[in-house]
């Protein structure tokens, strides 16, 4: 898939907490999910994408939602016992989480938001999502995933999206 990258953050912390995963390398200019899903040769069911946003509270949260879905705000809110939840702007991204658009992990981030992962996830032996740089996928089980970091699954997207 590519030449061999260092490793990332998040391949450097799997790493550290003895978490078997699978490394994958595509051509960086593409950004949406559904287009890295099909350079992975992976149903777009099981990528998925990692979203921040931050609730009426002020308290930032992390969804992890399949490609080819739209987080429903709604939903997230009652999650995250929040009034209102909205999309962070994508210029706090990085200073927010270490993260740039398109390269955003729910592994890694500067700061651990309380994470929500769609219920699609148990679906699946292996799910994929960013391994922390553009062009950077990992997958691993979400049994293993939830060893590294407090991921809830959760009814979070849009029905009809």
């Amino acid at each position: 898939m590519g030449k061999k990258q260092e490793k990332t953050n998040v391949m450097r912390i799997l790493d550290q907490k003895k978490i078997e995963y699978s490394h994958f390398a595509y051509d960086n200019s593409k950004l949406n999910a559904e287009e890295v899903a099909r350079c992975l040769g992976q149903s777009v069911e099981k990528v998925f994408k990692t979203l921040v946003t931050v609730g009426k509270s002020g308290e930032h949260y992390v969804f992890v939602v399949p490609a080819n879905k739209e987080l429903d705000l709604k939903k997230g809110a009652k999650c995250a016992k929040e009034k209102s939840i909205e999309m962070i702007p994508q210029k706090e991204l990085l200073p927010l989480t270490g993260y740039i658009h398109g390269g955003c992990s729910p592994i890694g981030m500067k700061k651990q938001f309380k994470t929500f992962i769609h219920t699609t996830a148990r679906d699946f032996d292996r799910i994929y999502f960013s391994a922390g740089r553009v062009g950077n996928q990992v997958s691993t089980s979400l049994e293993s995933l939830q060893k590294v970091i407090d991921v809830v699954p959760a009814d979070i997207i849009k029905e009809n999206s």
